[in-house]
């Protein structure tokens, strides 16, 4: 379970208990003594294969089996697992980001705060007989930012420091002095050196392929034939119980048990229509456009126009539950609330918060740091044109969704690996409901992720391996 303590609030979670929470087991025969029986077939493993595996400082060597034993050899065969793990490291967050100037930038929020509101008093100045207003700094998306901030403030300060003090009282969490003598340090993370972005990009260019080809690719308890260009552009399943491992352009992924997904960008959504499946759940990361994404142009981002295109009733269940992180900038909030959802009809019923806290329970930013909050947002709505016909046929209770709840958690290193909504949602959901999450970086059991970079934080370089078993 990644929830550790559930309160009125809302919940404390540990997103590193949930990803090792997945069976990450790769099973393989070992060669010598399959290799007795005769091949009955072969597997083409080009560049979809396994084999040798390192993962910073850990290791384990795969040898595939090139034949499948006769019935009366197959228990004779030694099975080889490797379990994998995240790596730990990735949610040391022992200290604030800001830490020296944590009482400075209070301040300095606070005379800020007092500027603003000397502004609304609109205080003229006369200067030589002439009046003029006082130049102002801020621009109305900052005023709104404070405005924003200003009222959900408390309940954030109240609400966290509830489940932070049951963290420190069961020991989940541990004050800064029980790790004063623990050395810390740098953390070096992987490169990414597989820009899968970039292969979306490329293979728009590949030959197209017909309809019965883009149909759903499972990949089965046995190997299979493979290619690359088979897992563009169209839904992969990993329908066995245990971890696959897939190489993609000379990088290896892991693939966890029971889950899918779709590697393409917005122009190539259709594989997720076509299958004719609705989902009861849809969650949504959009890349929102900002002046520090441009500047950097390091991360790709979609217009508001883009973001409304994309066919989310069409992949909408009946009263389906929608739900979208959205940065502090208010501009966002108000296009999810106002243009957003209404487009999609659906109706916005609650907004909860996620709160980013050190493994001693402080906010990774000051709470009333002027720049960066350790919070950001999340926008629930319902589906609500299907939920009044479904209401109307069925006896259908729907659990109303609270507002303003606090999902409180130690955040991952790695930019945007956003926390695991599957248990704080699953009261609001019916049992075994079909789950989608759009513009995903990571796979989840049960779910079907979709994106240009659905893969990223599957790369091998984020796991490592445990001692192997028989």
């Amino acid at each position: 379970m990644s929830v550790v303590h559930e309160l009125s609030p809302g919940w404390l979670l540990d997103h590193l208990a949930f990803i090792n929470k997945i069976s990450y087991e790769l099973h393989q025969n070992r060669e010598p003594c399959c290799s007795k029986s005769r091949p009955t077939s072969s597997v083409h493993l080009d560049s979809l294969h396994m084999d040798s595996v390192s993962s910073f400082g850990a290791s384990a060597t795969f040898v595939p089996s090139t034949s499948k034993p006769e019935n009366g050899d197959r228990g004779n065969c030694e099975m080889f697992i490797q379990k994998y793990v995240f790596r730990s490291e990735l949610f040391d967050v022992s200290k604030p980001y800001i830490t020296s100037t944590i009482h400075e930038e209070c301040q300095e929020s606070k005379e800020k705060e007092d500027l603003v509101n000397d502004v609304k008093k609109e205080i003229s100045i006369s200067v030589n007989g002439k009046k003029r207003k006082r130049c102002v700094a801020f621009n109305q998306g900052e005023l709104d930012a404070m405005e924003y901030h200003r009222k959900i403030r408390g309940l954030i300060l109240d609400g966290s420091s509830q489940l932070i003090q049951e963290g420190l009282t069961s020991g989940f969490l541990h004050s800064c002095s029980e790790k004063q003598n623990k050395f810390s340090e740098p953390i070096a993370l992987p490169h990414d050196t597989c820009n899968l972005s970039e292969l979306c990009e490329m293979a728009k260019h590949l030959p197209s392929l017909n309809e019965m080809e883009l149909q759903t690719l499972q990949l089965m308890e046995d190997d299979a034939y493979v290619t690359e260009q088979d897992l563009f552009s169209r839904i992969v399943e990993n329908t066995s119980s245990f971890t696959k491992m897939i190489t993609l352009m000379g990088q290896k992924y892991l693939l966890p048990p029971k889950s899918s997904f779709l590697l393409s960008d917005i122009s190539c959504m259709h594989p997720l229509l076509n299958c004719k499946k609705t989902y009861d759940v849809i969650v949504i990361d959009p890349p929102w456009q900002n002046k520090s994404v441009k500047r950097s142009n390091r991360y790709s981002y979609l217009s508001p126009l883009q973001i409304k295109q994309i066919p989310v009733p069409k992949l909408a269940a009946p009263s389906c539950l929608v739900v979208t992180w959205v940065t502090n900038r208010q501009k966002h909030l108000r296009f999810v609330k106002e243009e957003l959802y209404p487009s999609w009809s659906v109706e916005v019923v609650a907004e909860w918060h996620w709160v980013k806290i050190t493994s001693s329970g402080e906010f990774v930013f000051p709470l009333d740091s002027p720049h960066k909050k350790p919070y950001e947002g999340l926008i629930l709505g319902r589906v609500r044109e299907k939920a009044a016909l479904l209401l109307r046929n069925a006896d259908v209770k729907e659990l109303p969704i609270p507002d303003h709840k606090l999902i409180v958690s130690v955040p991952c290193t790695l930019h945007s690996h956003k926390p695991p909504l599957a248990e704080v949602l699953k009261d609001y959901i019916k049992p075994e409901g079909e789950c989608l999450e759009l513009f995903a970086r990571n796979l989840q059991p049960g779910w079907t992720s979709w994106g240009n970079e659905v893969l990223k934080f599957q790369h091998m370089d984020y796991f490592v391996a445990l001692k192997s078993k028989s």
